[in-house]
């Protein structure tokens, strides 16, 4: 009898992505023009929930999008992707999340988003959701709906047995007091020095930044290093290496690495392998364009891994 596919709830924003992918990023008050636009679904509760689908797991969403055509289509295309949208809500007074993003001919990028309905998410919606809680292995988290809301999610999951991911991207001016609730916190270079107040310049520096935010709470801190692939600190420290690849575009690629993550975690991989899985998963999304449109399938995240 087959192993059921691992089960994923995803709670967090949903937007509309315009992306101009331009020769170079503009400087403060600098037009650069001849670029192409791009509009997709993206948003990283979005994105992440899409990753963990390709990757072969059942996968239910709870956020929230405007009434209008750009939360319809959101819904539409998740759904299209097989995933679970009972916990999606409308706002009637809010449009729905909006990003405007440039990426350069190396694959960086600039994001400016305007959240809009996932901002009005509530507490009472996503604990509404108790079933979905019940039924997941794991529950992966970001920080563009309110904090409450993520601090209510990850209590959920607490209560119902649920691994948790804390993907700590934007990092709020508020303090974070939920890491105790966290299993795995997932935060870049950057996210792991604005959290620990410690310096993140280069690989060496994110196993000191991950222990200080162990020690705040969080049980394994994993820390994203982009081409130098990712380290973490839990009952053991490690590090993994990225897989190399030629990028062209770098949004969503943190995303991916979530999604891995989550599906690696759920499937009861050990944290090396799932960690690998994830630095793959994010490496095959840098070389395409866009954010959901580049989220890579699991026959392709497995055929990189084979080498």
């Amino acid at each position: 009898m087959p192993i059921r596919p691992a089960r994923v709830l995803v709670v967090g924003s949903a937007n509309v992505d315009f992306t101009i992918a331009a020769a170079r990023l503009p400087a403060p008050g600098e037009t650069v023009t001849d670029g192409t636009l791009l509009v997709n679904h993206g948003g990283k509760g979005a994105n992440q929930a899409v990753a963990a689908r390709r990757l072969g797991a059942d996968v239910r969403f709870v956020g929230c999008v405007g009434a209008d055509a750009s939360g319809a289509a959101i819904r539409a295309g998740l759904v299209a992707e097989g995933i679970g949208v009972d916990g999606l809500v409308e706002s009637a007074g809010e449009a729905t999340g909006t990003a405007l993003i440039v990426v350069d001919a190396a694959g960086e990028n600039q994001i400016t988003v305007a959240p809009g309905a996932n901002r009005t998410l509530t507490v009472a919606q996503v604990e509404a959701r108790a079933d979905d809680f019940a039924w997941a292995d794991v529950v992966a988290c970001q920080l563009e709906i309110p904090l409450p809301c993520v601090h209510a999610a990850l209590a959920a999951a607490r209560r119902h047995g649920a691994v948790t991911i804390l993907n700590p991207a934007p990092v709020p001016s508020a303090r974070l007091d939920m890491l105790p609730l966290v299993d795995y916190l997932t935060p870049n270079e950057g996210e792991a020095s604005r959290l620990s107040a410690l310096d993140v310049r280069a690989p060496a520096d994110a196993i000191p930044a991950a222990k200080a935010l162990r020690a705040a709470g969080a049980r394994t801190v994993v820390v994203t290093l982009g081409e130098n692939g990712a380290a973490a600190v839990g009952d053991e420290t490690m590090t993994v290496p990225a897989v190399k690849v030629t990028a062209i575009d770098t949004t969503a690629a943190g995303d991916a690495f979530n999604g891995g993550l989550a599906v690696a975690l759920a499937e009861g991989r050990p944290l090396r392998e799932a960690l690998g899985f994830a630095t793959a998963t994010a490496a095959l999304t840098c070389t395409r364009r866009g954010a959901q449109a580049s989220l890579p399938c699991r026959d392709d995240v497995e055929a990189l891994l084979r080498g």
